[in-house]
């Protein structure tokens, strides 16, 4: 497993909800490319409930759009945006539980959609949360113009 580096840190500009470690209010995820997957271990916090010790299941599907999109950064080399999202909240995650971990796979590239597959993994190991998420991605020229995407070699790893 290989810890993906943030390549937008440092950017003054970067407040990422999902990803930057400078956001008060964001989620700080980090990511890790294990195999075919992106994966990210993450710690609810208290300020993230929906009912008492439950996490709210729009931040969940938050920390899940939010992979997706690390994926299609690392793994298709390009960035995209959210076309479409279902989800499946199978589980309750516990605040109290301890970190939840998030995994990341292709399911099929037609053209330019990706759909990636994500789900929520509790500390015991459970399958809490399954989504699909489909991601209208672009050409690596107009996401380094458009949307910032890193044009430098590979500016995910070290």
């Amino acid at each position: 497993m290989k810890k993906i580096r943030n390549p937008f840190l440092g950017r003054p500009d970067y407040f990422c909800f999902g990803c930057s470690p400078h956001n008060e209010c964001g989620l700080k995820m980090t990511f890790f490319e294990s195999g075919e997957e992106v994966v990210s271990y993450w710690k609810p916090d208290e300020h993230f409930q929906g009912y008492t010790n439950v996490l709210h299941g729009g931040i969940q599907t938050t920390l899940m759009d939010e992979i997706a999109s690390w994926f299609v950064y690392v793994k298709l080399k390009t960035a995209g945006v959210t076309s479409k999202m279902e989800i499946k909240l199978k589980k309750t995650v516990f605040l109290n539980k301890g970190e939840i971990t998030l995994r990341a796979k292709l399911l099929e590239m037609k053209k330019n959609i990706a759909k990636i597959s994500v789900r929520i993994f509790d500390a015991d190991e459970n399958v809490c949360t399954e989504g699909i998420f489909e991601y209208f991605t672009f050409p690596q020229k107009i996401a380094v113009k458009k949307f910032d995407y890193p044009s430098a070699g590979n500016a995910f790893f070290e």
